[in-house]
C-alpha cells in the first residue's frame, strides 16, 4: 500500500497534466496528457501511468485517487509539481514541448526513498 501511494505521488507529481487540448487554451500546454512515472531507485513500483489536466498552466490529476499536489507550468514548459497521498511525499520537475515532455522525480515514504524518471504526451 505505502509502495503504491509513493509512486502515486510520484505520478501525479509528475505529472500533471495532460488531454486534448481546449479551444480557448491559455498556455500552449494546457489540455489532458497521459503521464509514465517510472522507478530508477528505491522499493517503489517499477512504473504507472497516469491521466493529468493542464488548466491555465496549473496541473491537476484527472484521476479518482485521493492525492494532494500542487503543479505549474512556467514560460518554456518548465514544469514543477508536489505531491502527498497518505504518508508519501514526492516532488518532480521537468519540461513540456508542444506535444512530448519529461524529466525526474524523487520522494519518501515509510518503505525509504525513491526517484526516477517521467514522460509525458499530448492526449
Amino acid at each position: 500500500m505505502i509502495r503504491f501511494a509513493t509512486v502515486s505521488a510520484a505520478a501525479a507529481v509528475v505529472l500533471a497534466a495532460f488531454a486534448t487540448q481546449p479551444a480557448s487554451a491559455r498556455t500552449p500546454y494546457d489540455g489532458a496528457w497521459s503521464v509514465v512515472i517510472i522507478t530508477d531507485r528505491g522499493t517503489c513500483d517499477r512504473a504507472y501511468r497516469y491521466s493529468v489536466q493542464i488548466a491555465d498552466g496549473i496541473v491537476r490529476y484527472a484521476g479518482e485517487m485521493g492525492m494532494d499536489f500542487r503543479g505549474r507550468v512556467g514560460k518554456g514548459g518548465a514544469v514543477t509539481v508536489s505531491v502527498a497521498a497518505g504518508g508519501s511525499r514526492a516532488n518532480g520537475r521537468g519540461r513540456l514541448g508542444r506535444d512530448y515532455g519529461g524529466g525526474t522525480w524523487a520522494g519518501n515514504s515509510s518503505t525509504g526513498a525513491c526517484s526516477g524518471r517521467w514522460t509525458a504526451e499530448r492526449r
